[in-house]
């Protein structure tokens, strides 16, 4: 459902300048084959540098059916980038000493089958995707059940399983189920829904008044549709197509460019979370049972790179016929976001996003 680790390593290998200085923006965006179709799906892209926006673009359509052109205000399903709002749940949680990061899931998930499993993995192990819990679900060979599966049921034969695929805290295997956990201890801890404890803690006080979680068949209108090319026509790729669409925890937030950029600048001042909060989010967190040859670059729960001598913190996303990105290089003052209703190469847009802004100036070359 989202980038693996190793693309994202491999990505930030060969993000190197632009030397075609005559690039224009509208070809950044890779994947996009719609560009001359009449109400074909599309995107939303944003780039900002030091609060001001430098480069926006709204192409397509968010509903076919409605022909309703995508703007600044268009929501989309932002996939996997919905994960870094449930750990900034989970951290205020335990700031609040509601909860331990250190927590073996057994205490939340008593019903676990391996009783030894469940004490082994630890909530910072769900969070950082180095549990070594399996995904034992198999959603296309059940799709009427996963249609309309929720948090629970997609977690449900997860807590099945008898075995581990590696010691929790050894290495990295991106995980979903990990993240409808981690709503349901939300949800467990706090007596709330998890959809509506973070729209209080998170999305009301950073001022993101339009965006909302999946919940059921929630948000059944307002939003975009997403579309797969299939032959010569678009073909819906949503919820009641997708398999897993409605298992919100690890990827039901949707929302728009120009709220992912108060949610960013909620992080950067301290709004919604306390610094040390902050700087742990976007730390990486010490594995000290680490055994794999790449070293992690997990935060909770953003990605943390170097693109020409800066730090990025970054998540992907994709679901359905939905993909985004969110880039911040905060040293930089830079922030990129791009949303869309139909598949795009993401890490090879990324690339081509960072690399014009680094030939304009808005991101400086350290490697100079």
């Amino acid at each position: 459902m989202a980038s693996k680790l190793a693309l994202l390593m491999i990505a930030g290998l060969i993000l190197t300048s632009c030397k075609e200085t005559d690039q224009k923006s509208n070809n950044l965006v890779l994947g996009y084959t719609a560009q001359n179709t009449i109400s074909a799906p599309g995107y939303a892209l944003k780039i900002v540098s030091w609060d001001s926006t430098v480069l926006e673009e709204y192409k397509g359509v968010k509903d076919i059916s409605s022909g309703q052109k995508i703007n600044a205000q268009s929501l989309f399903n932002t996939g996997s980038i919905s994960k870094t709002f449930v750990a900034y749940a989970i951290l205020n949680l335990a700031f609040d000493q509601k909860l331990s990061l250190s927590d073996s899931i057994i205490k939340f998930f008593p019903d676990f089958k391996n009783k030894e499993i469940g004490k082994k993995v630890k909530i910072y192990h769900l969070l950082t995707h180095s549990s070594g819990l399996p995904d034992n679900r198999h959603p296309y060979q059940d799709s009427v059940y996963y249609l309309t599966a929720d948090d629970a049921q997609n977690w449900a034969p997860i807590m099945t399983t008898d075995s581990l695929e590696f010691e929790p805290g050894s290495r990295y295997n991106y995980s979903n189920p990990a993240f409808n956990a981690l709503a349901l201890i939300i949800q467990q801890v706090t007596g709330l829904k998890w959809q509506d404890y973070i729209k209080i803690k998170i999305f009301t006080i950073s001022g993101m008044k339009m965006s909302t979680i999946t919940d059921g068949s929630h948000p059944a209108s307002g939003v975009s549709h997403a579309y797969l090319p299939i032959g010569d026509t678009w073909t819906e790729r949503d919820y009641g197509e997708e398999p897993t669409f409605n298992a919100a925890g690890n990827g039901g937030v949707w929302s728009n460019v120009n709220e992912l950029y108060f949610y960013e600048k909620a992080i950067h001042s301290n709004s919604f979370a306390d610094a040390e909060i902050n700087l742990l989010s976007r730390t990486i967190y010490p594995l000290p049972n680490w055994a794999d040859s790449i070293p992690s670059q997990m935060g909770l729960s953003w990605f943390i790179s170097k693109f020409n001598g800066h730090t990025m913190y970054s998540h992907t996303g994709s679901q359905g016929g939905f993909t985004s990105d969110f880039v911040s290089i905060p040293e930089e003052g830079f922030f990129y976001c791009i949303l869309s209703n139909v598949p795009l190469e993401i890490l090879g847009t990324r690339r081509n996003v960072l690399n014009y802004a680094l030939d304009r100036g808005w991101i400086k070359n350290e490697r100079k």
